[in-house]
């Protein structure tokens, strides 16, 4: 919703309702214990690859996604949450490279991530593109810090999945293509960032393979992840963005529809946590535990969105606790 506003030389400005989506979430924000140590140590890991320039590299340190990691993963030993910190920065770093790629130099990030989780133990060649190594030394420390097969199995599918889904966007990008909504729900399904750091949710757990997959499960991770990523990519993958466009109305008629998609979505969640079936115990306590980081998990990506720098700089406490941001300028 757009409301007028005057700054200091009477010039109107537009700002926008940021809506409270969570107001009925009952899970609280959580923070990890260990993330004043582990955040440090996951951003000094980060540095020391020396990916972006040193102005770049501060920008990147203002976004603080250990802090992300920790309010996601609010209950993870320091050894896991550690993981999840590594994961978070380097999936940003992949965003920051893809976003200003062309297609072909995206196709070559995603080959070489995806052959450095094929081969964690095996250091990247010399000159390769820096990401590789990041993501080798993330998924060998996973993996000596006691990731299962399964998860293993689980978290590279998703990740090649989620890697598509970049390189899809990129040449979406190439072309000026908006997607309509339909089109573009399929798409973010399939690949949203969300979903691998959702595997990791089970390192502190020992799921059955045929439970974590069930149908029920599945369809509530996909409903979260999917919500909390709709509004996030490039402005032609942006849900306000394809509203307005498909729907040929403004900011606030977009942002009405996303607060009911919103509605909608969470309703199913809860009716699929009710439908969940009975496996006996240990494995019944488990999977509560598993439900139960999910739910904090939305709420802690939710905490950061203002917590950080990413979205609203400095002023991210101010736009949650008023609910509106002033509308920047296209350049």
């Amino acid at each position: 919703m757009i409301v007028n506003a005057v700054d200091g030389c009477d010039q109107p400005l537009k700002k926008i309702f940021i809506p409270d989506l969570l107001a009925r979430w009952p899970f609280p924000r959580r923070l990890n214990k260990h993330y004043s140590k582990v955040s440090a140590e996951s951003c000094a890991w980060l540095e020391s690859f020396q990916a972006f320039s040193p102005k770049a590299q501060q920008a990147f340190d203002r976004c603080d996604f250990g802090l992300l990691g920790c309010l996601t993963y609010s209950i993870a030993s320091e050894e896991h949450v550690r993981s999840t910190c590594d994961y978070m920065n380097l999936a940003a770093v992949i965003d920051e490279y893809s976003d200003v790629s062309e297609v072909g130099e995206v196709r070559k990030q995603k080959d070489t991530l995806m052959d450095a989780l094929h081969h964690p133990h095996e250091p990247r060649p010399k000159g390769e593109w820096i990401g590789g190594e990041v993501a080798r030394q993330f998924w060998e420390r996973t993996i000596r810090n006691g990731a299962s097969g399964q998860l293993q199995k689980r978290f590279i599918a998703i990740f090649d999945k989620y890697l598509e889904g970049i390189l899809q966007q990129a040449i979406d990008r190439s072309g000026h293509h908006i997607r309509d909504t339909q089109s573009y729900f399929d798409l973010r399904r399939k690949s949203v960032g969300a979903n691998p750091a959702l595997i990791l949710l089970e390192l502190d757990l020992d799921i059955p393979d045929e439970v974590i997959s069930h149908p029920t499960l599945e369809d509530m991770a996909d409903i979260l992840s999917y919500n909390l990523e709709q509004a996030r990519g490039d402005d032609d993958h942006n849900i306000v963005t394809i509203v307005m466009h498909e729907f040929d109305t403004d900011v606030n008629g977009a942002m009405l529809w996303v607060m009911d998609c919103h509605t909608k979505l969470e309703k199913k969640y809860f009716e699929s946590l009710a439908a969940i079936p009975k496996w006996g115990e240990p494995i019944d306590s488990q999977v509560r535990k598993y439900c139960d980081s999910l739910g904090h998990w939305v709420r802690g990506c939710y905490a950061w969105s203002f917590e950080s720098e990413r979205y609203f700089g400095t002023n991210g406490m101010e736009v949650q606790r008023k609910r509106t941001e002033r509308l920047i300028p296209r350049k």
